[in-house]
């Protein structure tokens, strides 16, 4: 393309939502990525497609009652900003995006075609106060098609304006510097041309460089993604003091790509990097037995109700209970000196509350098939990718009793043995709560708070059983590893997108959306997410970048 109005680093979600608003704005767009064709959308191809979104029809037809007001309450619990200059656009963002996650979101993307599943989820649910950390209603919200057809409704607009000329697409261009000009302007990038790849979406490509390359715009906007899979990045800024140490085993939850170079890159150009101590990992994460990138990891997304102990086989506190308080769970665990820690489960569980995150891990909804879906999902047994995972999965094992199950268990620690003894101790004890219908343990208590949710109680939420009952058998155990995801701290923005110096004045003709900005200002999220929130921040800052950028 000759003389580009715009250039976009990154053909993610975050650079199609800007592109797609630039186009619409008739301005010429280059757009640059490292990878091949295939992988346009990036990460958000892969995901489950889950959408935070606020007082909404699906919430009220199943009798959710939500607001702006208790939107923004559970956000603002859950970020915990503290941090008087690094906190300042966060903030700003945060309420700028609550607020578009109760109005014109769920507008903008019908619009552009997407639709929602009727039955909405309920993501961390948090630490056990009103105020603080975690979701107090249902919010997330799965897109019919997930992550595929997130990407769709914005990638086909932009397919359409590459065939009349507005886009043009230069892969396999890698970025190694933006060009600053003498008035410290940033006017355009720099970088090597990679060898040509026909690999296949998300599988890890040819570094071999065959030249260089320089491109010139007026504006140019970074949507390049986070760490993820940088382990040895995630580690330099892991925060010990917060979390405890780096774990020494992860699994990455992201393609190879996601390499968080053009951080460092933005930064040397003068953009002002915050927030690098916050990003979100899972501990909930088991080896793909399937693996596409190198280290392939996937999420359960659990429901209540598998009792989850720490590596040496102590049963966690509350309110560290499965899909609660990520954070808070990840520093029990790490707390131990071990990197791992356990779910023991029955077949009656894993039936109803094991849900695997990933577009290609649920076929039925990827797919748009309601006929599939309800066959898959109401049939007896576990799901077909789930199942999969049981038969395959090496960290997966199933006994029909306590004395069979925990030597399987043993066998794939990578720490201390299992005490018999213990675990049955532990699990005779909640088993026996069960006697009445109410209890003191706080995790059964949670379970049946959870089932007076209808979307809980009808596809989500097993019935409270004994675990030690043979009619809900066998056991299931699994070892669950830390899973990188997302990068939480970023380039500073202001609302329009624009990337700040440290300063406090914006670097004139730089950009930044979706997670190489924190999801927007640096760090939206504070320390914790509420879920559904990161293809959200990525439109809503790609979009603030393409309608700034045009004007």
């Amino acid at each position: 393309m000759d003389n580009p109005e715009v250039i976009v680093v990154g053909s993610g979600l975050a650079g199609l939502v800007a592109t797609y608003e630039l186009t619409k704005a008739g301005r010429r767009v280059l757009v640059v990525d490292q990878e091949n064709r295939k992988n346009l959308g990036g990460q958000a191809f892969w995901s489950l497609g889950g959408l935070f979104l606020v007082d909404t029809p699906e919430q009220r037809r199943l009798g959710i009652h939500d607001s702006e007001e208790l939107a923004l309450q559970d956000w603002m619990g859950s970020a915990g900003f503290d941090r008087d200059v690094e906190d300042n656009w966060p903030r700003q963002w945060a309420r700028a995006y609550v607020r578009f996650a109760a109005t014109e979101k769920r507008q903008y993307l019908h619009d552009l075609g997407l639709r929602i599943t009727p039955v909405i989820g309920w993501a961390e649910r948090g630490g056990g106060f009103a105020d603080g950390h975690g979701n107090s209603v249902p919010r997330f919200h799965l897109t019919w098609g997930t992550g595929p057809e997130v990407v769709r409704v914005f990638a086909e607009p932009v397919l359409q304006a590459e065939r009349k000329g507005l886009v043009h697409f230069a892969f396999r261009h890698r970025v190694d510097d933006l060009i600053v000009d003498d008035d410290g302007s940033v006017v355009g990038v720099r970088g090597s041309v990679l060898e040509d790849s026909d690999t296949e979406r998300g599988v890890a490509s040819s570094r071999t460089v065959l030249s260089d390359f320089e491109f010139r715009a007026p504006k140019t906007i970074v949507t390049s993604g986070g760490i993820g899979h940088n382990h040895e990045l995630v580690r330099k800024n892991w925060p010990v003091e917060r979390l405890g140490p780096a774990p020494k085993t992860m699994i990455s939850g992201v393609p190879a790509y996601v390499d968080g170079r053009m951080l460092g890159i933005a930064e040397d150009a003068g953009a002002h990097l915050i927030n690098r101590d916050r990003m979100w990992h899972y501990t909930e994460g088991i080896h793909n037995w399937d693996p596409i990138w190198p280290n392939h990891a996937i999420r359960i997304i659990p429901g209540p109700s598998s009792l989850w102990l720490d590596a040496n086989g102590n049963r966690l506190a509350p309110p560290n209970f499965p899909g609660f308080d990520t954070n808070s769970t990840m520093r029990e665990i790490l707390a131990t000196g071990h990197d791992y820690s356990w779910f023991i489960l029955t077949q009656s569980i894993i039936e109803k509350e094991f849900a695997l995150s990933g577009s290609e891990q649920n076929p039925d909804i990827t797919g748009k098939d309601l006929r599939f879906a309800a066959k898959s999902r109401l049939a007896k047994g576990a799901p077909g990718p789930v199942q999969a995972f049981v038969d395959n999965g090496v960290d997966f094992v199933v006994g029909n009793t306590l004395a069979e199950l925990v030597p399987k268990m043993n066998a794939i620690a990578r720490g201390p043995q299992l005490d018999l003894g213990q675990i049955e101790h532990i699990v005779e004890a909640r088993d026996a709560q069960l006697d009445n219908k109410y209890s003191k343990d706080a995790q059964l208590m949670a379970m049946t708070n959870a089932r007076q949710y209808l979307g809980d109680k009808v596809v989500r939420v097993a019935k409270p059983h004994r675990l030690l009952d043979p009619a809900h058998g066998p056991l299931i155990a699994v070892r669950l590893n830390i899973l990188t995801r997302k990068t939480l701290g970023g380039l500073e923005t202001n609302l329009d997108s624009q990337v700040m110096r440290s300063s406090g004045t914006p670097l004139t003709g730089l950009y930044a959306a979706g997670e190489v900005a924190g999801f927007g200002g640096g760090g939206v999220h504070g320390y914790n997410a509420l879920e559904g929130t990161f293809l959200g921040g990525c439109i809503f800052s790609g979009r603030a970048a393409g309608r700034h950028a045009a004007r």
